[in-house]
Formats: structure tokens, C-alpha cells, sequence
């Protein structure tokens, strides 16, 4: 009886460590504590939501999967590279339980980024049309890199405005807008300076070609330079989209991977 005392009083002394594991990633247990702390690093980096320990959970078992994937083609970094990319994020005082969850989200991040790079964005291609596309759209939106000499008139009748016809120059159009009684003003300006009313009305419009009426007032754009940054601009528009369409690739290809793992959640509250 005494013998039997002593197991019990064993047992009930030892931490429950398997009910604290909340799920398993190919058999691989990822504890309560261990959401915890992912939940404490998401905070310390700005990161908040409802639901936080489930989304933590969900990190947890995409940063085991990504790592799984990624071991397959030898893109996991060093424990060494590892720890300096955390020290430059400066993330505060870290429990030891907090560290070991932050290097392990980083290795994870660290190993995606290079899997990607390396089997994903090579095979991307970026079409002329894409990226004259995001030109234009770039253009209206928030203009480019582009300078403009433009004629501007404002509080201009209906019937003056349709009395103006297509100039020869920007000296034309200005003595044309002064024959008419108008009071032309002349500016230069980078087009992504320019006010986003006035950059969308003049972004596709044809030089020496008064715009239409709006708000009492017509446009014209006399000239265009383009400057410097706009030779880099084609390259740096391929690179955007080739990263954009690849972190979409990347985001299915997860999705894949998490099919076909073994994933078991353990307690009903974390249930994805």
C-alpha cells in the first residue's frame, strides 16, 4: 500500500507534458507553451489579432512544413546565420522558450525566401505588355518618374473651351489661350508631384492636345522628359511582378504542402 502511495503521488508530482501538446506536425508536438510564446514574439512584433493563439499555431505548423520542404533541397541556413539575422531585429529581452521559438520562425522564413528564389522566380516570366501595363497604371495612380511642361486654364467658359483648337507648340497654345481671354499659366513638374487630379487627367493625354473640360478648367501638356529613374523603371516594374506572382506561387504551394501533412490538433480550442 505504502509502495502504491508513493507511485501515485509520483505521478500526480510530474507535468502533464502530453496534455500540453495542443497538435502534431508529422508527429513532430508543438505544445501550449510553445503558442505562447509565438504569441508574445507576434506582439513584440507589432502583430495582433482576435485570435491570436490560433493564428500562432497555424505559423507554428507552416514554419515545421516549410522547413520539412525545404531540407529536401538543402535551402535550411546555418544556427550562425541564423542568430545574426535575429539580433538585427531587436526584439528585446526573450525568454529562453521565447528565443528558441523566434530562431525557429526565422530558420523557417530564412529557408522559404531561399526555396523560392531558387525554384520559383526562375521560371517566372514578366510580358512587355505587363509591365507597360503597370506603366499606365502607375501613371494614373501615382505618376511617373516623368517631368511635364504643362499649360493649365482655369475658370474657362463652355464656349471659350470649344473655341480652342490644337496648338502648334506651347507658345501657340498659350497666345491662342490669351487671344481668347484667357489668363494661360505655364508649370513644370515631375508627374508623380503632380496632384492626383490633375497627374489622372493628363497621364494618357496626347501632347499639344487640350484636355476636356472639368471644374471650369482645360490641360495641355506642351513637353515630356524622362528622367533618370525612368530607365531603371521597366526593371524594377519586372522585378515587383516576378515577386508578387512568386509569393503567390509560394502562398499555393504551402497550401500543397500542408495537405499533405500529417497535421493533428489535439484540443478542441485550436480545432483550424
Amino acid at each position: 500500500m505504502k509502495k502504491t502511495l508513493i507511485l501515485l503521488s509520483l505521478l500526480f508530482a510530474l507535468p502533464a507534458y502530453g496534455a500540453s501538446v495542443v497538435a502534431t506536425v508529422n508527429g513532430k508536438p508543438i505544445t501550449d507553451t510553445d503558442v505562447t510564446s509565438r504569441t508574445t514574439l507576434m506582439a513584440k512584433q507589432g502583430k495582433t489579432s482576435s485570435d491570436n493563439r490560433r493564428v500562432a499555431l497555424n505559423a507554428i505548423i507552416d514554419d515545421a512544413v516549410k522547413l520539412a520542404h525545404a531540407s529536401n533541397f538543402g535551402a535550411v541556413p546555418d544556427d550562425a546565420d541564423v542568430d545574426k539575422e535575429l539580433a538585427k531585429m531587436k526584439l528585446g529581452d526573450l525568454t529562453a522558450a521565447e528565443k528558441d521559438m523566434a530562431r525557429s520562425a526565422l530558420k523557417s522564413e530564412i529557408a522559404w525566401q531561399v526555396l523560392v528564389a531558387r525554384t520559383i522566380m526562375p521560371n517566372i516570366d514578366v510580358s512587355n505588355d505587363e509591365i507597360n501595363a503597370e506603366k499606365i497604371s502607375l501613371a494614373s495612380e501615382h505618376g511617373l518618374p516623368i517631368e511635364m511642361t504643362i499649360v493649365r486654364l482655369i475658370d474657362i467658359p463652355a464656349d471659350v473651351a470649344k473655341k480652342l483648337s490644337k496648338p502648334k507648340s506651347c507658345d501657340d497654345a498659350i497666345k491662342m489661350a490669351e487671344d481668347l481671354g484667357g489668363a494661360p499659366q505655364k508649370f513644370s513638374a515631375l508627374q508623380y508631384e503632380l496632384a492626383a487630379d490633375i497627374r489622372s487627367r493628363v497621364a494618357n493625354l496626347p501632347l499639344l492636345t487640350w484636355s476636356p473640360r472639368v471644374d471650369n478648367s482645360v490641360l495641355l501638356v506642351c513637353n515630356t522628359k524622362k528622367t533618370k529613374e525612368y530607365g531603371e523603371l521597366d526593371n524594377v516594374i519586372k522585378q515587383n511582378a516576378i515577386f508578387k506572382s512568386a509569393m503567390f506561387q509560394a502562398d499555393q504551394q504551402l497550401k500543397q504542402l500542408r495537405r499533405k501533412a500529417v497535421i493533428v490538433i489535439n484540443d478542441n480550442r485550436y480545432k483550424l
